[in-house]
């Protein structure tokens, strides 16, 4: 899945806001920062903070490149980490309260130091474990060595008046269910529109109110190499708390054990870092020893690994993407793996018909560009850079892909539509009209291992399996499953 990536909504709003202000130019988010001293926890936080807001970057690669430069590890790079992606996830309502404070509105202040009164405002209101006179303190500090007295002053003054009238703050009674939400639990008010249009007032609230918890750690056991069993019991021996994912027979739930990415178990290839409703489509492919399968928009490769662990080594796996650093992704997976069928290449999707021949292949995925609305637990700035206009212009890209690819199909053989969002018009919609404009497609009536336990997805569409984010803690996705008869 590639995400289309936008720059309006509240991010982008700030980033127009910013055009009058002083000290808005090249390196003022950083303000006077002494570059000598060590940086701390929340001045990394501001750093990353102000640099979504001013280049419309993504918060995970910032946040990634921002730790490793620091320093910092452990509770310190923890906390950074907490400071970051609860800020932007709580974005809006940090500013709804905020504003009753900042005697200029926040508009008129420089990007670092609107940030830093939103980390400040988000540790007083949303944390309980961190002392309150701390958090102030070390805001105060932040100013005074970025900025002047009177920036200092300013944001002692706001925070301990944010103390002060803790208990106070509340939202208005009289808001719309869409406002309402849309405050409560900070989300884009457009966004919370059309989930009530799709999914009703109550399903909207609840995915809100998912996207904005902790997203869980899981792992894909490589079953060409060892069994989930296997993979449970050895984990638990060195210590780890695991459990069995109820999602995917494939995977197992971490609740603690650290980076699963610095493991032994990672490095020879026994297993992979992978969202559980993720592990779905590649079991949904139901690809067998033997079978040639084509693969889209395969980069990374966590669903092209898993459709070629379950092939046992027997078969032909080309997995597509159009772009070449991508491909090396997947081709790195592949060989940490040790599955010989993957074959990488380079090219639109759009234009594989070109180059294979018609009814060429047993299986096909296609996990689509998507807006990706499903993974804002993992991606919380996604959900205020995206806009409508996104999400009309992708649906004109899978449609296209869709007509593109689904000719390379043998008689028989089934194409694995799947997203990483819940939006409708991409998903259901989607399928269902493909379906009126290719009749020689139906759904597939077999069901994949493990679908008829997901009651909550099952029920929700007629075409596809459609999470959402609060069905079991893990990722939003639609997978759909057509059949190739003939007419």
């Amino acid at each position: 899945m590639s995400d289309m990536k936008g720059h309006s909504g509240q991010a982008g709003s700030d980033k127009k806001r910013q055009g009058n202000q002083s000290g808005a130019g090249k390196g003022a988010h950083a303000g006077k920062r002494n570059n000598k001293a060590q940086p701390t926890a929340r001045d990394t936080a501001l750093d990353v903070l102000t640099a979504v807001e001013q280049e419309g970057a993504y918060s995970n690669l910032l946040l990634n490149g921002a730790l490793q430069k620091s320093g910092l590890t452990g509770p310190d790079a923890g906390l950074a980490t907490e400071l970051v992606y609860g800020t932007i996830s709580r974005l809006n309502t940090i500013d709804y309260f905020l504003e009753s404070f900042v005697s200029k509105g926040m508009a008129k202040l420089q990007p670092w130091v609107r940030n830093l009164l939103r980390l400040s405002f988000y540790q007083l209101y949303y944390l309980d474990r961190i002392p309150p006179h701390a958090a102030v303190n070390e805001a105060v500090n932040i100013a005074k060595r970025r900025g002047h007295q009177g920036i200092s002053g300013m944001v002692n003054g706001v925070l301990r008046n944010v103390l002060r009238r803790k208990e106070e703050l509340s939202l208005p009674g009289d808001l719309s269910s869409a406002a309402r939400i849309s405050l409560a639990y900070s989300h884009p008010e457009w966004l919370v529109s059309r989930w009530i249009e799709q999914y009703g007032e109550a399903v909207a609230e609840a995915i809100c109110l998912a996207n904005n918890e902790p997203p869980s750690v899981s792992i894909r056991v490589n079953c060409s190499r060892t069994s989930r069993e296997e993979m449970l019991a050895v984990m638990k021996e060195r210590g780890l708390e695991v459990a069995p994912s109820p999602v995917s027979p494939d995977g197992i739930l971490v609740l603690s054990g650290g980076n699963m990415a610095l493991t032994e178990w990672y490095k020879d290839g026994l297993i992979s870092i992978q969202d559980e409703s993720s592990m779905l489509v590649g079991a949904a492919v139901q690809a067998i020893p033997g079978m040639k399968v084509l693969d889209c928009c395969a980069a990374p490769g966590g669903k092209t690994c898993h459709i070629a662990e379950r092939m046992e080594g027997r078969g032909h796996v080309i997995a597509n993407d159009i772009h070449t650093h991508k491909a090396k992704l997947i081709d790195d997976q592949a060989r940490r793996l040790g599955l010989d069928p993957v074959e990488t290449m380079t090219s639109d999707a759009a234009q594989l018909s070109e180059r294979f021949a018609a009814e060429s292949f047993d299986r096909i995925l296609l996990d689509a560009p998507c807006s990706g609305l499903g993974v804002i637990r993992r991606k919380p700035d996604l959900k205020w850079t995206k806009t409508p206009g996104d999400i009309t212009e992708i649906n004109a890209i899978q449609r296209t892909l869709l007509d593109a690819v689904c000719g390379l199909l043998k008689p028989g053989g089934v194409l694995v539509y799947s997203t990483c969002t819940i939006e409708r018009s991409e998903n259901a919609a989607m399928v269902d009209a493909f379906l009126q404009r290719h009749p020689e497609f139906s759904l597939a009536e077999d069901m994949p291992e493990n679908w008829p336990a997901l009651q909550e997805a099952s029920a929700r569409e007629k075409t596809g399996l459609q999470i959402l984010p609060q069905d079991y803690h893990s990722d939003g996705f639609y997978i759909a499953r057509l059949v190739k008869t003939s007419i």
